[in-house]
């Protein structure tokens, strides 16, 4: 069993890739951030990554599938990457483990795929490390390199604010990331919206040095913009990504009826920007037309979730909500509109 660290990834990825690796752990932004790496350094061409970005998620997965995309031969590039998100490794609905290890066994033959296999911690038990790994961990990790996307430490938290301001453009004190990660959130999501939207504030005043006043007055509160990040967490399906902000919620014992406040809120928020959107106004328009800031704005249009999505959105919440207001159980019902989108 090889265990390494993500910054091990992060130079193996670059020097010599192994055939397969597999991500596991409670960081799921550094998950991503290292498989844009990998996707950068493996297919670097833009230009062919539809023939060598493959990618499976747990409705497109089968081992059928998997070795079909293996024996595929990579275009105008040395190697391909295979990415397979969101597999279920626990419970009644888990895939067949010993079928997947069998496919990533051929990986031997044909040597010009990189696989990440990307598990989240609902759906991936991997035991108590290192002395006593689950079987689903041992079985994975005769085939691929387990890599460990451990939480922060608090001093690392703020090591990272600090140069996500600096790759901004602006400056700000040990002290100050502290407060921005004590308001908003220790979630990297949330920390990297949140210090962009405030850096940005900072710069388009024309300065460069982030106050205490810009944080208060540009920041979103954890518990708002955790709703925020959930709505568009629902509407971009990416549910193992709302499943997780939701749990964090619960942890922090939120009242589900005041989430489901400002899901419901945030969604009507989406709807209107966008409809004023295609109406043809500008974001400062549409900004005054609703009496909102002109950062939340931008964000929404950025996600660019569909009107569609908005609109079943908002019936499944209406009806969430009368539920939640019946006094059934809550956090189970959210957990239901989230997998229902």
């Amino acid at each position: 069993m090889k265990l390494i660290k993500e910054a091990d990834f992060r130079k193996e990825i670059k020097s010599s890739p192994d055939k397969a690796y597999l991500f596991f752990g409670e960081e799921d932004y550094m998950k991503q951030f290292a498989i844009s790496l990998a996707k950068q350094t493996i297919s670097a061409d833009s230009a062919f990554s539809f023939f060598n970005e493959i990618k499976f998620d747990s409705l497109t997965y089968s081992p059928e599938a998997l070795l079909d995309a293996i024996m595929t031969l990579p275009m105008a590039t040395e190697k391909k990457i295979i990415i397979l998100s969101d597999l279920i490794f626990n419970g009644t609905q888990a895939i067949d483990i010993d079928s997947f290890c069998d496919v990533l066994s051929t990986l031997d033959e044909y040597d010009y795929n990189v696989v990440i296999i990307n598990t989240s911690p609902d759906s991936f038990d991997v035991g108590n490390l290192p002395k006593k790994p689950s079987s689903a961990f041992k079985k994975l990790t005769e085939h691929a390199t387990a890599v460990q996307f451990s939480k922060n430490s608090p001093q690392k938290l703020v090591a990272w604010v600090e140069k996500h301001y600096a790759h901004n453009g602006v400056s700000a004190s040990p002290e100050l990331c502290a407060l921005t990660i004590e308001r908003c959130s220790r979630d990297l999501f949330t920390l990297a919206s949140e210090t962009d939207k405030i850096s940005f504030f900072v710069l388009s005043r024309g300065r460069s040095v982030v106050t205490r006043e810009d944080i208060m007055t540009v920041s979103s509160p954890v518990a708002e913009y955790q709703a925020f990040a959930l709505t568009n967490a629902i509407g971009k399906r990416q549910k193992d990504l709302a499943l997780n902000i939701l749990k964090d919620m619960k942890q922090r014992r939120l009242d589900p009826i005041m989430i489901m406040g400002e899901i419901s809120k945030s969604v009507c928020d989406i709807y209107s920007v966008n409809s004023l959107s295609a109406e043809g106004l500008t974001v400062q328009e549409i900004a005054s037309v609703l009496h909102m800031s002109e950062f939340p704005v931008t964000l929404i249009l950025k996600n660019n979730i569909s009107q569609e999505i908005c609109k079943n959105m908002i019936e499944k919440s209406r009806d969430c909500d009368l539920e939640l207001k019946l006094g059934k159980n809550g956090f189970l019902l959210l957990e239901k509109l989230i997998c229902s989108i």
